[in-house]
C-alpha cells in the first residue's frame, strides 16, 4: 500500500494516466491525492473530474484556485478567462454532479505526518489550526449560501489573519492562504503580484515557508501551486508542481513511512505556452 501525492494537472488528463500508469497505481491498493489546480489550461478536465471521481474512495482532490475558479464561472460570480478551458465541463450534461462533486473537495489533509495543501500555510498557523480553518472553509462551501460566499471570495485584503477576523473577511484569508499564497511577510502579511521563482521575493517579503519561527516549522508540508519555484531541498517540504501545462512535468512523490519521498515524473505532451 503508498500514498502518492501529484502536483497541479491542471486538466492534462493525458499526463495524469501515463503517470498513474508509471507508478503503477492500484486503486485497491494504493491512495492517490491531487494537491490542487485540478482543471484548467490543460485540455482536459472534463476527463480528469471523470478520472477522480470513478477512483474515489481511493483518490482525493483538493481545491486549489483553479477549481475555485471554475465554481465561480460557473455561477455567473467570474467571468472566463480567455486562457480557461473549462467549456467541457461547462457544457457537460452531468455538469451540476460535476460542480457538486468539485465544491465537497477539501482544502486541506494530513496522511502519514505530511500536511497537504494547495499553496501555503501562514505562519500564525500550526497544523491543527490550518486544518481546522480548512474545514471552516469547507464547511462554507458545502452549505446552503455557498454560491453567496462566492461573490464574497476575492480579493486581497485582508491581506493577513487575526484570530479576531470574522464573516467574509475570515474565509477570504483562508482562502487566499490556502489556494493563493507564495509570499508573505515575516509578520504574515500576503503579496500576491509575484509569481516567479523564491529568488524574485519583494522586498520585505519572503517564500512563507522560510519565514523564520512559522508555527509549522517541523510539520512536514506538501503543495503545488508554485511551477516556477523549482526544487526545494528540504525534508521537511515537497514542492510538487513542476508545470505540467507549461511545458514541464507532471510528477508524483511516494510517501513511505520510512525514508524520503520518492519523486516519479511524466513529461506533460499538451502544453500550452506560457500567458496563452
Amino acid at each position: 500500500m503508498a500514498l502518492y501525492l501529484i502536483g497541479d494537472v491542471q486538466g492534462c488528463d493525458e499526463a495524469l494516466g501515463r503517470l498513474l500508469d508509471e507508478i503503477a497505481f492500484s486503486p485497491s491498493r494504493d491512495t492517490l491525492v491531487l494537491l490542487g489546480d485540478m482543471v484548467n489550461r490543460g485540455p482536459q478536465s472534463l476527463a480528469v473530474l471523470r478520472r477522480m471521481i470513478a477512483l474515489e474512495g481511493s483518490a482525493h482532490g483538493l481545491l486549489g484556485n483553479h477549481d475555485l475558479h471554475l465554481l465561480a464561472v460557473a455561477h455567473g460570480v467570474r467571468r472566463p478567462h480567455r486562457s480557461d478551458t473549462l467549456d467541457d465541463i461547462l457544457a457537460a450534461p452531468d455538469r451540476a454532479a460535476l460542480l457538486d462533486w468539485l465544491r465537497a473537495r477539501p482544502l486541506a489533509l494530513q496522511m502519514q505526518g505530511w500536511l497537504m495543501v494547495h499553496a501555503g500555510v501562514l505562519p500564525q498557523w500550526d497544523a491543527a489550526q490550518t486544518l481546522a480553518l480548512a474545514a471552516e472553509l469547507e464547511r462554507e462551501l458545502r452549505g446552503p449560501d455557498w454560491v453567496v460566499f462566492l461573490h464574497h471570495m476575492y480579493g486581497n485584503r485582508p491581506d493577513r489573519w487575526s484570530g479576531d477576523l470574522r464573516g467574509a473577511d475570515r474565509l477570504r484569508v483562508i482562502v487566499n492562504a490556502l489556494t493563493r499564497l507564495r509570499f508573505c511577510s515575516a509578520e504574515g502579511v500576503m503579496e500576491f503580484e509575484t509569481k516567479d521563482s523564491a529568488a524574485s521575493a519583494p522586498e520585505g517579503f519572503m517564500p512563507w515557508f522560510e519565514v523564520p519561527q512559522r508555527r509549522s516549522e517541523g510539520t512536514r508540508i506538501a503543495f503545488g501551486h508554485w511551477s516556477t519555484l523549482g526544487n526545494v531541498p528540504r525534508r521537511d517540504l515537497l514542492a510538487l508542481d513542476t508545470g505540467c501545462v507549461w511545458g514541464g512535468c507532471l510528477t508524483a512523490a511516494r510517501l513511505g513511512h520510512d525514508g524520503d519521498p520518492e519523486r516519479i515524473s511524466v513529461r506533460c505532451v499538451q502544453a500550452r505556452t506560457p500567458g496563452a
